[in-house]
């Protein structure tokens, strides 16, 4: 089947990419949606504009939609840019990054059955610890580029999803029962390197906002 990717440049999206791929399905174009509220419910933030780079060594066309980002109001953003998708190269579906949102697994399912097109969530309801040793085993690069949790701070910032990572994440799960994944946006993602590209990206600059539990890093990358 041909697919769109709904596209973060972090780690679900791209390993929702990935394994799609590994299932024999053939990705055709990379499908991101800039917002202007850094509080989307559907969209991931940070560094969102370099997808761009993630695109260049996928070699996939990339496809930006635009949004204010107004809770439901964005959803109408996200289906014109499908549809333009659609339209432009023909996919027959979209890959998604859901994990457990509800939230956004229906409403992006709306938007594919309103466009008679399938909804492919390869990620949908894994086990966030056998998911995280699953990033380390496919080879994935996933550095930390935001962070919005109790328990979380600048520190976090730039870090690599090693198993160091993942023991402290458990830990933090126990504690104050974040999402060990970081799908409530705890913590926010970009991938520097997996299988689908075709050299790893750098970051070569950084900079880094926030206060208290809330912290973002813009990366600048080639």
């Amino acid at each position: 089947m041909k697919l769109g990717v709904l596209f973060s440049g972090g780690k679900d999206s791209a390993m929702a990419a990935y394994l799609a791929k590994k299932e024999g399905h053939e990705l055709i174009c990379l499908i991101t949606v800039l917002s202007e509220n850094p509080d989307s419910y559907m969209f991931h933030t940070p560094s969102i504009e370099k997808t761009k780079n993630q695109a260049g060594v996928m070699d996939l066309p990339l496809l930006i939609g635009k949004t204010k980002g107004v809770k439901e109001e964005e959803l109408e953003d996200l289906k014109n840019i499908i549809a333009e998708a659609k339209e432009k190269y023909g996919i027959e579906g979209i890959t998604t990054g859901a994990l457990h949102s509800d939230y956004q697994a229906t409403r992006i399912q709306k938007i594919c059955d309103n466009l008679k097109i399938k909804c492919i969530n390869p990620l949908w309801h894994k086990d966030e610890f056998e998911y995280l040793e699953e990033i380390l085993e496919n080879k994935f690069k996933v550095v930390v580029i935001g962070v919005a949790a109790y328990g979380l701070d600048d520190s976090w910032l730039g870090r690599v999803i090693d198993e160091e990572f993942i023991e402290e994440v458990r830990e933090l799960h126990e504690k104050y029962k974040i999402h060990p994944a970081g799908e409530g946006g705890e913590f926010e993602t970009y991938v520097v390197n997996c299988p689908l590209f075709s050299r790893e990206l750098i970051i070569v600059d950084k900079k880094i906002s926030g206060e208290d539990n809330a912290w973002k890093m813009e990366i600048q990358v080639e």
